[in-house]
């Protein structure tokens, strides 16, 4: 059950593997070629032999790609990792390129030679990636070359297997709608817009609209395969038959083997539908009749049913407790004399005990000091620090349970805390308030919101280079798409959409804070002249640290959201701990106004 804390791949592996991968390149009369962090079915996480970027670079996060030319190879990162690649690459060979600010067409008119032939994995770019790289370098004479077989597979020796989990059922009490009828809906949708199929290649889709859940990737209970949804409702799957032996044929659902899929894309006769966003290339070049349409789960998933937000409460009520739990025990340690895997470790047991975890959500990233600075840190025996008096300890983990799936961030003093930290601290949960207590129009997007989280910090000239929010899947993927709280999302917010919120702020070489509840958008009560509002459920039940808080620094109504915020957690939680837990559990809790 426990992450491994060990590196897999260290930044001298990556010289001589890039030596290798460029020897195959020469053979194969291409000038470069392009390394994603993705796999056929574009999840975030990806299994052990679709790792092809952290083979090469040496680069582990969870978003980021490698362009490599004969003398230079550029690893694009987002603002989340531009500390964590430098200290995972071998930089004499490895350049770090700040993305998107530097697009992948800009570098390579920069550095590939005129008229170069730039390989890539039709299986493991989108269509809409592609189009943005070749038409950033029309005119160049810099070609991009769709290929057959993958040239860094043909060098990496020691490949790992694929991985193949088993497919369990998601109860309908839990998923509230039959799969039957999911399929009759979408199929309703396809009719309507006089589309004859769709192709459904997102392993989370899939689980959602067969009501499955599966172990074929790490943290995420998906099921790899791929689908086509007809207008009729028909299903065709494909799927290794041993994942789902054990579950009887649908009526309407027939399975086929993976290795067909190619061939029933070319058969198709009526027009197809196809996510340019989210399908690899590979598909929209097999079909026939192809039009660009987003995945007709991705919305569909996204809004919630109320048994699925019923579940996802549950969930972080559970969750809450064993937070509250491990509270309780960190604030009776001597600190000092752990360390970062220590705490992880010990998270996951009070998440264990509960007797409901399947998995992590992610790997926990739990960090202190300057660790906490990287936005992604993940733990490993050659980083592990020992918490220090005087640090800021991050910790940003989840869980995988039966019915949801948990995601939550609390920073934690360790001994006394400078004043500048309590500074930053206030302000980062002061914009965490301000999301929470939002209230907003319908046909607000994400990207409006987003400016309340940051306003507190752009007030003291701070920032972070990351989203305030992700959406959340039901006992699904933790990061679930298209709803975001991000100043790029223009995606309208719904009601039973689930993001969490968690600004924060980072200090290079220092610390980092972040604070993250989950939230659910939901009519808002009547107010004013009854205009139509939307407004956020919080759901995750855990105390916010309040010695961090800057004396005097919240506003009355902050400190009255925080103080009822304490008070339902109390009521919620209080019931579902130890003695020991709930003693810790009532002073946290403490009203603000008392104190």
């Amino acid at each position: 059950m426990f992450q491994s804390f060990t590196a897999s791949t260290r930044p001298s592996d990556g010289p001589p593997r890039l030596a290798a991968l460029r020897a195959e390149l020469v053979a194969r009369g291409l000038a470069g070629f392009l390394v994603p962090r993705s796999d056929a079915h574009q999840g975030e996480y990806v299994s052990p032999q679709d790792e092809r970027l952290a083979w090469l670079t040496g680069f582990t996060g969870s978003a980021g790609f490698c362009v490599v030319l004969p003398d230079v190879a550029g690893v694009f990162i987002d603002g989340r990792y531009r500390l964590q690649v430098r200290d995972q690459v071998a930089l004499s060979d490895f350049t770090p390129v700040d993305w998107p600010e530097t697009s992948t067409a800009d570098w390579l008119r920069g550095h590939a030679a005129e008229g170069a032939v730039i390989g890539f994995d039709a299986w493991l770019h989108t269509p809409d990636e592609i189009a943005k790289i070749e038409a950033g370098l029309n005119g160049t004479g810099i070609t991009l070359r769709a290929v057959d077989d993958n040239p860094l597979d043909a060098v990496w020796s020691d490949r790992p297997a694929g991985t193949s989990g088993t497919v369990r059922e998601h109860p309908l009490a839990l998923a509230g709608v039959t799969a039957a009828q999911k399929r009759a809906s979408l199929a309703t949708e396809l009719k309507r817009a006089g589309v004859a199929a769709t192709v459904i290649t997102l392993a989370d889709s899939i689980a959602w609209l067969m009501n499955w859940r599966g172990a074929d990737i790490i943290r995420n209970p998906v099921v790899q395969g791929f689908a086509i949804l007809h207008d009729d409702a028909r299903l065709d799957l494909f799927i290794a038959p041993e994942k789902v032996s054990h579950i009887p044929e649908e009526t309407g659902v027939t399975r086929h083997s993976p290795e067909g899929f190619e061939s029933a894309l070319k058969a198709l006769n009526g027009t197809t539908r196809y996510d340019a966003a989210t399908a690899p290339v590979a598909v929209q070049r097999a079909l026939a009749n192809g039009v660009a349409g987003a995945d007709p789960c991705l919305m569909a998933k996204a809004v919630k049913n109320s048994a699925e937000l019923d579940g996802m409460r549950a969930a972080h009520r559970r969750d809450g407790a064993a937070m509250v739990e491990f509270l309780a025990w960190y604030d009776a340690q001597d600190l000092e004399t752990l360390t970062e895997i220590d705490m992880a470790k010990a998270l996951e047991g009070f998440r264990a005990a509960t007797g409901d975890l399947r998995d992590l959500s992610f790997d926990t990233i739990s960090s202190t000091g300057p660790n906490a600075a990287v936005i992604h840190y993940r733990v490993t025996e050659d980083t592990n620090r020992r918490l220090q008096n005087g640090d800021l300890f991050l910790l940003d983990s989840g869980g995988q349970y039966p019915d949801g799936t948990t995601d939550i961030t609390r920073t934690l003093p360790v001994g006394p805390v400078a004043e500048d930290r309590k500074d930053a601290y206030t302000r980062v949960l002061q914009g965490m308030i301000a999301v929470s207590r939002a209230r907003f129009p319908r046909g607000v997007a994400g990207g409006h919101l987003d400016a309340l989280a940051r306003y507190p910090l752009w007030l003291a000239g701070l920032d972070y280079d990351h989203g305030t929010g992700h959406g959340v899947g039901a006992a699904l993927s933790v990061h679930e798409g298209p709803v975001r709280l991000s100043r790029i999302s223009l995606l309208a917010l719904e009601p039973g959409m689930i993001l969490s919120n968690e600004p924060g702020y980072y200090r290079a070489g220092g610390w980092g804070i972040r604070i993250e509840n989950l939230v659910v958008v939901r009519e808002a009560a009547a107010l004013g002249d009854n205009r139509r509002m939307l407004d956020f459920e919080t759901i995750t039940l855990c105390p916010i640290d309040t010695r961090l808080i800057a004396a005097g620094a919240l506003s009355g109504d902050e400190i009255a959201w925080l103080d009822a915020y304490h008070a339902r957690v109390l009521a919620e939680i209080a019931p579902l701990v130890s003695d020991n837990a709930k003693a810790w559990l009532i002073k946290a809790c403490a009203p603000l106004t008392s104190s």
